[in-house]
């Protein structure tokens, strides 16, 4: 009978092993990519050396909390406990970890080269400098250090998930993109950056479902990728599943506590989910209500004048009146203030109100760009409206909307965005920023 595989201890290695390097790093993150529950251990384990006593926290051993502080994704304290480090080549290659997440992308390549010359791994300190020069925007740089590379590095599924994005980014065929991702899952089936970059190919393509699954499978790995949670968030919210956004967008503000799209963004789901206790909770009130509404007018004790002026209104049922207004009833002959009165009485008893399902006042029409408009200007409107690079969300609220152009978006209003699922004020927002940006506006802005 075979027996279990052996199951790392992660308590022991993180509070009291004596060997932490690249290969117990590897270890680590391999086991909670196996079982992702077990993070709740690491961060426990964590937490536990933290508050040891100076004496016990050697430079070395503040080295290890620093990349352990780095994989659970707090990066503020994985910086202040490296910076007690001891100095070496792992201290070095995780701070350069740090300042790519950070965005100091000159420090990260300095920092990797010092790594370098401390004795980190030659391959693994040239895929970082790629990694740096990509995010910089020097894609040719970023290519020589890739093609610089030789041997068994070029299998790797960090190689190859390196090649993928630098590839993409250049603007290489989309389908070499996803051949070199899928070849770098393929490698290794747990690699974040890999899944991340699968996910956003498939949701370019539309392909929601198998998208969902990809994010689903990069965060459930270290360290996590924040692009994945937020894209995985709002992906939830577009199926309605709010409790699930909430968890995404909190797991950023665990790691980026000032970042404040990830916190416009809970605010906005947290909203969605206290809205379906509400509806919860009013559901049987709301069942009352609609029994109200289907109510036969000829059930309710009216005056003989109320119920002739109803009766010539073609009113059937409580639901028919409530669609009128006060005004719409005092149009009638011999329909006064006292007949008025009666009616909302009897509509107050149901706990209904004239008007309140009223049809909406349809929307004026939007009048066309005037021939005078400068020919740069209706270029401009005649742009595609993925130019303006909104968010997943924004965009997916302008397919809703049947927003194609610049020019239909410059005819909507703020609220008519707004009444679209999953558009919120932060989206709002960006919309109009994008826009001023092109100096153009919604209609009534």
């Amino acid at each position: 009978m075979a027996t279990n595989a052996h199951v790392l201890d992660i308590r022991q290695l993180v509070l009291y092993s004596g060997s932490f390097g690249p290969r117990e790093i590897d270890e680590l993150c391999k086991e909670i990519s196996r079982d992702v529950k077990r993070f709740e251990e690491l961060k426990a384990a964590v937490n536990e050396l933290k508050v040891r006593n100076e004496e016990e926290l050697s430079p070395a051993v503040r080295v290890k909390l620093g990349v352990c502080q780095f994989l659970i994704g707090a990066f503020a304290d994985a910086f202040a406990s490296l910076k007690k480090g001891d100095g070496g080549a792992l201290a070095h290659y995780y701070f350069a970890k740090l300042h790519v997440v950070n965005g100091r992308y000159s420090d990260a390549i300095d920092s990797y080269n010092t790594a370098q010359t401390a004795g980190y791994n030659v391959d693994f300190c040239a895929l970082g400098r790629a990694e740096a020069y990509r995010e910089m925007g020097k894609l040719q740089q970023s290519l020589q250090e890739l093609d610089y590379l030789s041997g068994a590095i070029e299998q790797t599924a960090e190689y190859l998930y390196q090649r993928a994005a630098t590839v993409n980014a250049i603007g290489g065929n989309p389908s070499e993109t996803v051949a070199l991702y899928e070849r770098a899952v393929a490698a290794d089936p747990n690699h974040p950056g890999a899944l991340y970059g699968l996910a956003l190919e498939n949701e370019r393509r539309g392909n929601d479902d198998e998208a969902l699954a990809y994010y689903q499978q990069a965060v459930a790995h270290i360290p996590t990728n924040v692009g994945a949670l937020i894209n995985l968030g709002i992906l939830y919210e577009d199926r309605e599943q709010y409790e699930e956004a909430v968890v995404c967008f909190r797991r950023v503000l665990d790691a980026y506590p000032q970042d404040r799209r990830a916190a416009l963004y809970l605010k906005d789901a947290q909203a969605a989910v206290d809205l379906e206790r509400v509806t919860e909770t009013t559901s049987t009130q709301e069942k009352a209500k609609m029994r109200s509404l289907q109510k036969k007018i000829a059930e309710i004790e009216l005056s003989q004048r109320s119920r002739n002026c109803l009766t010539a209104m073609e009113v059937e049922t409580l639901g028919d009146l409530c669609k009128l207004t006060e005004q719409d009833l005092l149009r009638m002959p011999n329909f006064g203030e006292t007949s008025l009165n009666e009616i909302k009485r009897h509509l107050e008893n149901y706990d209904l109100h004239l008007g309140m399902t009223a049809p909406a006042v349809p929307p004026q029409a939007v009048p066309h760009v005037d021939d005078d408009v400068p020919p740069e200007v209706r270029q401009l409107l005649s742009c595609p409206v993925t130019d303006l690079d909104l968010s997943v969300r924004a965009r997916k609220c302008m397919a809703r909307l049947n927003v194609k152009t610049v020019g239909d978006l410059t005819k909507r209003t703020a609220d008519e965005l707004l009444s679209c699922k999953n558009f919120g004020v932060t989206s709002l927002n960006e919309v109009i920023e994008k826009m001023a940006q092109q100096g153009l506006k919604l209609r009534g802005e």
